[in-house]
C-alpha cells in the first residue's frame, strides 16, 4: 500500500487539491494563495503529496505510476478524510490525475477544475528517454524548445527531491492514454501564453468544459493569478 502525505486544511466542504510533476502540495497550493483563497470562502482543503513527490512514497517503478493508480490514490484519501463527495482542482499533471479519479469515481466528485493541460502529454511528446536524462543532470538532453526544460533545470538544484521517482513517473504517465473526457461539469483554465496547453480549445471541447484563458500568463505564473481563482472559486460554487 502506497503511503501517502496529505494535509486537511479546517473549513467546510473541502476542496481537493492535486498538485502536478514535481511539484508539492504545500509549493503548488498553499505557496500560491489557494488555501487562503478558499479559507475567505469558508472552505477547507485536502492536499496531498502525489506518489513520487513530497512527503509521500516515492517508488523507482515506472509500473507504480498511472493516472489510475494516482487517481486511486486519492480516492484512498478521501476514504481516510471520511468524504464522500468533492469538488476538485488539477494542475499539470495534476489534472490529468484528477480526470482519471472522475473516471473512475464519477459519483464522488461534484465539480471539477482542471489546469494548465491542453491535448498533448508532454513527457512523451518529447520524450521520455529525454526527460529521464535532463533529470539526472543532462542538461543537453532536452530540445532546446520543450517548455520541461527550465522546470527540471531547477529541479537539479533543488533538495531534497527524488529524481528517480520523477524519472519513473515520468515514463509511467506517458506509457497510458490522456484522460480528456469528463461526466461532471468541468472547467479548463490555461494561461495565454503557455506552451503547455497547446490544444486547450479541442481539450475544452472533449471535456465539454468551460475555457479560461489567463492574459500575459505561463505555465507558473497562471497558477498563482488572481483571475485563475477569480473564475474556479465561483465555479465550484455554483
Amino acid at each position: 500500500m502506497t503511503r501517502l502525505h496529505v494535509e486537511r486544511h479546517p473549513g467546510a466542504d473541502p476542496v481537493l487539491l492535486v498538485h502536478g510533476f514535481a511539484s508539492t502540495g504545500a509549493l503548488t497550493w498553499e505557496a500560491t494563495g489557494w488555501v487562503a483563497a478558499l479559507a475567505e470562502v469558508g472552505r477547507g482543503a485536502i492536499v496531498p503529496d502525489l506518489r513520487g513527490h513530497g512527503g509521500s512514497d516515492s517508488p523507482h517503478d515506472a509500473d507504480a505510476y498511472s493516472p489510475d493508480l494516482l487517481a486511486a490514490d486519492l480516492v484512498a484519501v478521501l476514504d481516510e478524510e471520511d468524504v464522500d463527495r468533492v469538488d476538485v482542482i488539477g494542475y499539470s499533471m495534476g489534472s490529468w490525475v484528477s480526470l482519471a479519479l472522475v473516471g473512475l469515481v464519477p459519483q464522488r466528485v461534484r465539480r471539477l477544475v482542471v489546469g494548465g493541460v491542453g491535448t498533448v502529454e508532454q513527457f512523451g511528446y518529447w520524450g521520455v528517454s529525454a526527460v529521464q536524462a535532463a533529470l539526472r543532470d543532462d542538461a543537453t538532453a532536452l530540445d532546446p524548445a520543450s517548455p520541461l526544460g527550465p522546470l527540471l533545470a531547477s529541479l537539479r538544484q533543488a533538495p531534497g527531491v527524488d529524481r528517480e521517482a520523477l524519472a519513473a513517473c515520468a515514463e509511467g504517465m506517458a506509457a497510458h492514454p490522456l484522460p480528456l473526457t469528463s461526466v461532471v461539469p468541468t472547467m479548463l483554465v490555461v494561461g495565454e501564453v503557455d506552451p503547455v496547453t497547446e490544444g486547450a480549445e479541442e481539450a475544452a471541447r472533449l471535456l465539454n468544459a468551460e475555457l479560461i484563458v489567463i492574459p500575459k500568463r505561463n505555465h507558473v505564473t497562471t497558477l498563482s493569478a488572481r483571475a485563475f481563482k477569480q473564475a474556479a472559486l465561483p465555479f465550484l460554487a455554483s
